[in-house]
């Protein structure tokens, strides 16, 4: 047999070492139990060819020219791991008339909002929803102007008319007819609404050997956009159907961008496709990547012109996309890097026989390769011997020499394995330049380790920094854990970067505003970093450290960051302890000594939770008149401002919002609390969060079940009050 050529099972079952195959597919807190299976014969790498060199490619963008080529290219990844095809930039745009669909063909093309003014007899000035990037607003079940709120939930759409205040009222309240039970995102735009949902499209297959036709379920998301001139008869303008579930949306001016995400059916694989009211509108166009990842989602970013009858959309065969990041001229597309099937057994074979057998005594070495050759006998024997070969040569050495043996061959796996999980625990990330309806790929790039969240990056004119939490596991040691922040340039090149920051932390929230970043870690203190971005190597300015930790940074000023999260503490067998939820501001002004200005606590145990934790939508802060807001629930016998106003007793589900002064000097006085649910029989979740925005002078707060109207002026007097949900009434259905 061809020294070249052995069974995975041989292989995996080789040493001891190999364990941590599994855990480099996916770390985890502890890790898992290795599984050992046989596997057919796979051709060995040559001899001083990493591994590394096989999983390489150009990473240039290529277009699919039909759903034939698909079938092909998947078919030669699967037999060889890589595809094969040309990449023309072109991108197909389609307009929509009202009674004609023409296809038009053209190259491709390389905080929270704050308005004054108003419309027809509304406020003068009024805030919507908190977002990440000035000018590309994100989506929410929940939008207004200075007049008039409108709110999705479940399948229906409600319109108040919210100001004056003293006179609001619920005008419409519309079931629409979807299936959808769980609408969240919605844009606003003048007198248009676009409302996305998820739903499911019905094709007929006849399976393979098969011969009755069967129903298959595709999902598919809907853009319903509405017009609500007028508010008591809305108009569905067009109904798009786009292949996929949908993940995220922007809206910059006039034109909306979403991603949809569909899995890949190697079987009958299909182009993702778009309709306009069941009407057939385009077919998108495809790209792939010339590397050796696995295609295994189309990720499908559509664009939509609301007020016009254009739309483009073009899709990326890559992994699943989990976070997104959108400035006003680039959409930044990321996910896990996928490996390709039966990679961890090549890795398996690379590390035996290109690390492990080459540090082994020369006569064993031959005596490996002599059973190898040994076509006499079955690839089980082959190893049996081997392992007879292994074990006796190990016997002759002295206990000093076997240890140093073991222990060079344990140095030499433990260096293969980082480098292994460092070309494959990564971030992909993929750069789309947008601009009304033009779609086209610009940069692919990569970075070490795992996003938390979209504010883990930012678009800082000509550079793209990103924060991220890399995770090794390392046998004999465990899981390795730290940050790095890197600069890209505008082709997605690392230009900068600094890592080993916070060592066994992992980041919990990260803050990018203008050349710095406020990151925050965790383990069991919450250290507060400054990192200056003002060059593309990054390094650390100033460093706080202190119990607890945050989630969410939202910047107050140049000088002053507010954190949102949770106090902890120490038990005494060193364990961490949440308490309540912990809001912070922090001094930046001496950027070399960060100072803690002020913090508030609300509710003692972690029975008490906020959905601003997570979702950045609820938090809300408003510097010019010093409120924050942020929605609160849970046990009211942990909560101290409210107790006291509940008769003792059972267990009392409190829902509603915690108002503070904040002032960068002497930090936050509580202005009031408004209860929305205080029921003793009824525990309410609001899967949504709440919500809080202004018009004029009026705090408005929402969940899921009112919308409350409250005077800041006159220390938060309830001025109005709407019930959103069972109501009793009858529901209309747009027509």
């Amino acid at each position: 047999m061809n020294q070249k050529t052995a069974s995975t099972t041989i292989l995996i079952a080789a040493i001891s070492v190999l364990v941590t195959i599994g855990v480099m597919i996916s770390i985890t807190p502890a890790p898992p139990t290795p599984v050992i299976t046989e596997s057919p014969i796979q051709e060995i790498p040559d001899a001083g060819e990493p591994i590394s060199t096989q999983t390489e490619g150009t990473d240039e963008i290529r277009k699919i020219t039909s759903e034939e080529e698909l079938r092909d290219i998947l078919q030669t990844r699967t037999l060889q791991g890589y595809g094969d095809g040309e990449w023309r930039s072109s991108s197909g745009i389609i307009t929509i008339s009202s009674d004609v669909m023409m296809a038009e063909s053209k190259s491709m093309d390389m905080g929270r909002a704050v308005f004054d003014g108003s419309n027809e007899s509304g406020g003068s000035s009024y805030s919507t929803t908190n977002i990440q990037v000035q000018n590309v607003d994100e989506p929410d079940y929940i939008k207004n102007d200075s007049k008039y709120v409108y709110i999705v939930s479940q399948n229906t759409l409600s319109i108040i008319d919210a100001y004056p205040a003293e006179s609001a009222e619920l005008i419409l309240k519309i079931a629409l007819d979807v299936k959808s039970q769980h609408i969240e995102n919605m844009f606003l735009n003048n007198d248009r609404l676009v409302i996305f949902y998820n739903a499911d499209k019905t094709e007929q297959i006849i399976p393979q050997y098969d011969y009755i036709p069967r129903n298959t379920y595709k999902p598919v998301t809907h853009a319903l956009i509405i017009d609500i001139a007028d508010k008591e008869n809305p108009t569905i303008i067009k109904d798009y159907a786009i292949d996929g579930y949908f993940r995220d949306a922007r809206m910059i001016d006039n034109y909306v961008y979403f991603v949809t995400n569909s899995n890949l059916n190697y079987h009958e694989p299909r182009f993702p496709v778009i309709t306009e009211r069941s009407v057939h509108v385009m077919t998108s166009d495809v790209f792939y990547f010339d590397n050796a990842e696995e295609l295994s989602n189309f990720n499908t970013l559509t664009a939509i012109d609301i007020f016009g009858d254009t739309i483009n959309s073009e899709s990326f065969l890559v992994g699943y996309s989990g976070t997104f990041y959108v400035s006003a001229n680039n959409f930044y597309l990321t996910y896990q890097k996928n490996t390709p099937f039966g990679f961890y057994e090549d890795v398996a074979q690379d590390r035996f026989f290109n690390v492990i057998v080459p540090l082994l005594p020369e006569e064993l070495q031959m005596k490996i390769i002599e059973i190898q050759e040994d076509s006499s006998i079955n690839q089980t024997l082959q190893w049996l011997e081997i392992g007879k070969a292994m074990q006796a040569a190990y016997d002759e050495l002295g206990d000093g020499q076997r240890e140093a043996l073991l222990m060079n061959i344990q140095r030499a796996v433990e260096q293969y394995d980082i480098e292994v999980q460092e070309k494959t625990h990564r971030v992909v990330i993929q750069k789309i330049a947008i601009d009304n309806d033009s779609i086209q790929h610009v940069a692919t790039g990569s970075v070490p380790g795992r996003l938390l969240n979209q504010f883990s990056m930012d678009e800082n004119q000509d550079r793209f920094r990103v924060a991220t939490t890399t995770e090794y596991y390392i046998e004999n040691r465990g899981i390795e854990r730290a940050n790095g922040v890197y600069v890209l340039d505008e082709e997605l090149d690392i230009v900068g970067k600094l890592e080993r920051i916070a060592p066994d932390e992992s980041i919990f929230s990260a803050r990018f505003i203008d050349d710095r970043l406020y990151l925050v870690t965790f383990q069991q203190i919450d250290p507060f970093f400054v990192i200056d971005l003002s060059e593309d190597t990054p390094k650390i300015l100033g460093e706080l450290k202190m119990p607890g930790f945050s989630n969410y940074l939202h910047p107050y000023d140049k000088e002053h960051v507010i954190g949102l999260g949770r106090e902890t503490a120490l038990t005494d067998d060193d364990r961490v302890r949440q308490l309540g939820i912990k809001i912070a501001l922090f001094n930046v002004a001496d950027v070399s000594n960060p100072e803690l200005v002020d913090t508030a606590i609300i509710g003692d145990k972690n029975r008490v939770e906020s959905s601003a934790t997570y979702d950045h939508k609820a938090f809300f802060f408003d510097r010019a008149r010093e409120i924050l807001s942020i929605p609160i629930n849970g046990d009211a016998r942990y909560l101290s401002d409210v107790a006291p106003k509940i008769a003792s007793g059972s267990y009392i589900h409190w829902s509603g919002f915690y108002v503070f002064n904040l002032d960068r000097t002497e930090g936050f006085s509580l202005k009031g609390i408004i209860t929305h649910v205080e029921n003793e029989d009824n525990y309410y979740y609001y899967g949504t969060g709440g919500r809080t925005f202004y018009i004029d002078n009026v705090l408005y707060t929402v969940t899921g079940g009112h919308l409350k109207m409250n005077s800041l002026d006159d220390d938060l007097q309830e001025i109005n009050s709407i019930k959103l949900e069972n109501t009793g009434k009858l529901l209309e259905y747009v027509k």
